[in-house]
């Protein structure tokens, strides 16, 4: 039996494109190792080379290569679980960052952070947190949604709620604490800064594991883009299936946010590029999207870093960090009026 002509050429497509997309997430990771004033491109391959001088090596394999390799794989997971969560309620604007996941998620490290539980020094209190959080958040949707989960609008529409309360619950948590502020802007703007290699033996784990059961349910969040009653006629229980992509969406955006905060519209937009790119074939879709969130975050923790420089330069600063969610969150902000503009209301996504 042949397969459907449209699903032969997103696989061709997928054949061509995933390798490129693997080279430029490399790309983008060599740009985050040389990027810095501390070390230059010289001396960064001099260490990656085995030589180079104690302090070099300390800079390049100690804070560079750990933050570089924690912003490429909460990037991908972030990609991922947008898919998933657009996949499975039929919504191209559904994503972690509207349906209470990263919210709750900010909220869990915030609090543990305010409480003195958790911080930047103990990454593995934050991903607990943080998990429990999102969880928390996602759990909290699926109540308030009740007999209305097969709804996409309805859902979308609990999501933007249920972000908003957890949202002023974190403002809350900061003025019971103030004094914690500082060490949890990060946690609201998303932050590669201090990525340590204890972040990294915790996030690529737990998002190892949980990216391989997102890729596993491409076929059923292909049958579920078609609706709940072409799902259904195919043979598939749609109530469980969308419980489990949920909970990798949940579980995939969770340990992003533990490891770099809340990235804006990583998410959400990701997703937009890889079905344009691979077509409604999540089979390929899918680990397009984790690479594409992996050369968006990592390419704009290297414009990152370079913006600091290049600002600390202007302002005459000693020091200047610009946060990865500042770059993320505007242009995101920019694409998504982009593609709110080219739907309509009445459009169907297919």
């Amino acid at each position: 039996m042949t397969r459907p002509a449209g699903v032969a050429t997103s696989a061709r497509r997928g054949a061509l494109l995933l390798p490129l997309l693997a080279v430029a997430a490399v790309a983008a990771a060599g740009a985050g190792l040389v990027a810095g004033r501390a070390v230059p491109a010289s001396g960064v391959w001099e260490v990656l080379g085995g030589g180079g001088d104690p302090t070099a090596r300390h800079v390049v394999l100690h804070l560079r290569l750990p933050r570089t390799l924690v912003a490429l794989v909460a990037g991908a997971s972030l990609g991922l679980a947008g898919t998933v969560l657009q996949s499975a309620l039929r919504n191209p604007l559904a994503g972690p960052e509207v349906t209470g996941v990263t919210p709750g998620a900010v909220l869990g490290a915030v609090a543990a952070t305010g409480l003195g539980l958790a911080g930047w020094e103990s990454p593995a209190a934050v991903v607990t947190a943080a998990c429990l959080g999102g969880f928390a958040g996602a759990g909290l949707l699926w109540l308030l949604a009740g007999r209305q989960k097969g709804d996409p609008a309805q859902m979308a529409v609990h999501g933007v709620l249920v972000s908003a309360v957890l949202a002023g619950l974190t403002a809350m948590v900061l003025l019971v604490a103030p004094g914690e502020l500082g060490s949890v802007v990060q946690w609201l703007v998303g932050s590669t800064e201090g990525r340590v290699w204890e972040h990294w033996h915790l996030l690529w784990p737990w998002a190892a594991l949980w990216a391989t059961a997102a890729c596993g349910l491409a076929a059923p969040l292909t049958l579920l883009r078609c609706g709940d009653e072409q799902a259904a006629a195919a043979g598939l229980n749609t109530g469980r299936a969308r419980v489990a992509a949920l909970v990798c969406a949940v579980a995939l955006t969770a340990g992003a946010v533990s490891a770099v905060g809340a990235l804006g519209f990583v998410g959400l937009l990701v997703p937009h590029l890889a079905l344009a790119l691979f077509g409604a074939d999540l089979r390929v879709a899918l680990p397009g999207a984790a690479l594409l969130g992996s050369v968006v975050v990592g390419g704009a923790d290297a414009a990152a870093q370079w913006v600091s420089q290049v600002a600390a330069r202007v302002l005459d600063a000693d020091r200047l960090s610009v946060p990865v969610g500042a770059l993320t969150t505007c242009v995101g902000a920019a694409l998504l009026l982009l593609v709110a503009r080219r739907r309509t209301a009445g459009d169907e996504w297919e």
